[in-house]
């Protein structure tokens, strides 16, 4: 079983749902990614997407794309971006992390490369963006020999037949993405999340986790009704705006400090929803 299958095995059993914070590697400055991770966790995180900078971000918004444009100036790559999971994982042995990214950097680097990196840095899933199930050849596989999920989305428009490979080779949990648009986008219709999610799970018993469109804890509980967990990545990712990796120590302080206060109000406003 691996850290994700294990983490929604035991929220299950306590009739809770997984917060999973979404943060750009690196942003804004790498020097401070690390303790960032160990703050998400100390507030709430069960498990933590890491984005890997990527200069042509296509599913991204304006905010992640410009977190990976800022993590990109202060020079993080995805080999250091690796290095930084590797680094959390010195204190942290059991909270997942799902790397989150595209495909050019990996084919880069070489899939068998890259897979070996993962596993020694001790990275739990992966969730590249631009490479569909039908594509994807043995990579799963690969990645399941070392206790790694490959993760899939789904979204609004999914066609039945790519909705199906889906199922059959994501593992750790789905991803589907609640609206038609880029992350960071605006507009979020619950009752219709609600319906799309409650369909697949007729379909599958992997946990569904539902993320784009998700900025407070209001709405993060009205998606937690139906899904397993909830993933909030542009509503954190935006204080980070205006920082870069020459700003002062102070200032990214207060930049994270105002990260752990929506984190507790995620959190608070999940819970609530098993009291």
């Amino acid at each position: 079983m691996t850290r994700i299958e294990s983490t929604f095995e035991t929220l299950k059993a306590q009739n809770k749902k997984a917060l999973i914070p979404y943060v750009m590697a690196g942003d804004p400055s790498p020097n401070s990614f690390v303790d960032l991770l160990h703050g998400l966790v100390k507030h709430g995180a069960d498990m933590i997407e890491v984005g890997l900078p990527f200069s042509d971000p296509m599913a991204d918004g304006p905010t992640v794309a410009l977190a990976g444009e800022r993590a990109l100036a202060g020079g993080t790559s995805t080999h250091q971006a690796l290095a930084m999971v590797k680094k959390f994982r010195e204190q942290d042995s059991s909270t997942p992390i799902i790397l989150m990214g595209y495909l050019n950097p990996i084919e880069i680097i070489g899939y068998e490369a890259f897979i070996a990196l993962c596993h020694e840095s001790g990275v739990d899933g992966v969730l590249v963006v631009d490479l569909p199930p039908a594509e994807s050849g043995n990579f799963v596989e690969r990645l399941a020999a070392h206790d790694i999920n490959k993760i899939f989305l789904l979204s609004p428009t999914t066609l039945p037949e790519r909705r199906k490979q889906v199922m059959t080779h994501c593992g750790g949990y789905i991803y589907y993405v609640s609206l038609k648009g880029v992350t960071g986008s605006a507009s979020l219709d619950t009752q219709a999340v609600g319906e799309q999610v409650q369909a697949i799970k007729q379909e599958t018993n992997l946990p569904i986790c539902v993320g784009f469109g998700i900025r407070d804890g209001q709405s993060a509980a009205a998606i937690g009704q139906y899904a397993d967990g909830v993933i909030v990545g542009s509503e954190l990712v935006k204080n980070f705006s205006g920082l870069s990796h020459t700003s002062r120590a102070e200032d990214i302080a207060t930049a994270q400090a105002n990260i752990m206060t929506k984190m507790d109000e995620l959190r608070q406003a999940l819970d609530a929803l098993s009291a």
